[in-house]
């Protein structure tokens, strides 16, 4: 629910809190915060290791590794609500984005690189969980799709803010590494710290669990969650490397591929939000998956370079539909669960980071054909799954068949 009480503490506690100082306004600006430095310190991140670091295939695949371990150690953000508020845990994680990325570009050394990304990825990845349990805890349940919705434009209108930023930095003023990591870890430091100082800390309805939290009853959840990593996993890895080993794309065609992807976000993400809304989870699933499976399948037979981009934009808007678990999660959930929750699961989206990649690897020089039909395979499995959450989901009746015995 979204809450806006007078007896907030922050910078405005002496007076009451103005209009625009309500929960979802808040999660907006973080929201916008963070790919000002993710979607920087991505795009710069290949050109700075070959040409700075001399990174080769096994340095980056060691850098991949390293950077997915804090969205793997999500857990541990319930052990830090036993000293810090989550409100300001996420301020404080925003920051820790902001100085990991703004301190990549003075440390081109390969040690240096892995520093300045496992500090950077702690911040993403604990802000990321942290978003997902604010945004359950503060919105109301009718309005979650559609804020959720509303968090991903607006960080696609910020990560096309930066992608237009570095175009001008490195064709026009020919800037540096240094000073574009600097300014866009320094952009990020600043909102997060608009954030602490323009708005006030907004009560929890609900005390949260400060103990990591595993119930037999959200097993449906925690299977459609882990089944979202691994298929991720192929498209963040696997998709992007089709493009430019098979079709032969140049850094500028897939840069406008992200630009082509941030802007479809800004453009539907919101309508997806509604839609979820509208015609419930477990029909919104049946379509993502529905699609993804059609898309894995066009991958492995792909022999176009046009059409692989159509497919690759529209993997890339099938993903946005993920915020149809964290909605289901909403109404399944006990409120004292959910920060704990949005930790484990964060944790158990991110088991499929450390495996697949190697794993399919491998496999991919066999066949990159059998890389994809795996995905769909695995959106076969979720859409199976998907099937197993009832047309009204609450808590007590998690899957048909925990309706069954109501």
């Amino acid at each position: 629910m979204i809450q806006h009480p007078a007896s907030a503490k922050g910078f405005f506690s002496m007076n009451a809190p103005a209009r625009w100082q309500r929960p979802d306004l808040l999660l907006l600006l973080m929201a916008t915060a963070v790919p000002l430095s993710f979607s920087a310190w991505n795009a710069l991140l290949n050109n700075f290791a070959i040409e700075r670091i001399a990174f080769t295939g096994k340095e980056m695949g060691i850098l991949q590794s390293l950077r997915e371990v804090p969205g793997f150690l999500a857990f541990g953000v319930v052990f830090l609500l036993l000293f810090v508020r989550e409100q300001t845990l996420a301020i404080i994680a925003l920051v820790l984005l902001g100085i990991g990325t703004a301190l990549t570009g003075f440390f081109p050394s390969v040690l240096g690189l892995y520093l300045t990304t496992v500090l950077m990825s702690l911040g993403f990845h604990y802000y990321e969980t942290l978003q997902t349990s604010l945004t359950l805890q503060w919105i109301e349940q009718e309005k979650t799709a559609e804020t959720l919705g509303k968090l991903i434009a607006a960080g696609s209108m910020a990560a096309i803010f930066t992608f237009l930023l570095i175009w001008l930095a490195d064709n026009l003023l020919q800037l540096d590494f240094r000073w574009m990591y600097l300014a866009f870890g320094g952009l990020t430091v600043l909102t997060a710290l608009a954030a602490w100082t323009l708005f006030p800390h907004f009560p929890q309805q609900t005390e949260q669990h400060k103990h990591m939290v595993v119930r037999r009853r959200y097993w449906l959840y925690y299977a459609l969650v882990f089944m979202s990593g691994a298929r991720r996993q192929i498209f963040v890895v696997f998709a992007g490397f089709l493009m430019v080993e098979k079709f032969a794309y140049s850094v500028s065609e897939i840069a406008l591929l992200f630009l082509i992807n941030a802007g479809m976000n800004v453009l539907f993400a919101k309508k997806i939000g509604r839609l979820i809304h509208r015609i419930g989870e477990r029909r919104a699933l049946l379509l993502e998956y529905s699609g993804l499976i059609l898309v894995f399948c066009g991958y492995a037979l792909v022999e176009q370079a046009g059409l692989a981009a159509v497919l690759y934009v529209l993997d890339h808007l099938l993903f946005a539909m993920a915020i149809t678990l964290k909605t289901y999660f909403q109404k399944i959930a006990a409120k004292e669960d959910i920060a704990s929750t949005a930790g484990v699961s964060f944790s158990i989206n991110h088991i499929a980071a450390v495996i697949i990649p190697a794993l399919f690897g491998l496999l991919w020089l066999v066949s990159p054909a059998l890389v994809f039909f795996s995905g769909a395979a695995m959106a076969l499995v979720s859409l199976l799954l998907s099937q197993l959450i009832p047309h009204d989901p609450c808590n007590g009746s998690e899957t048909i068949w925990s309706k069954a015995r109501r």
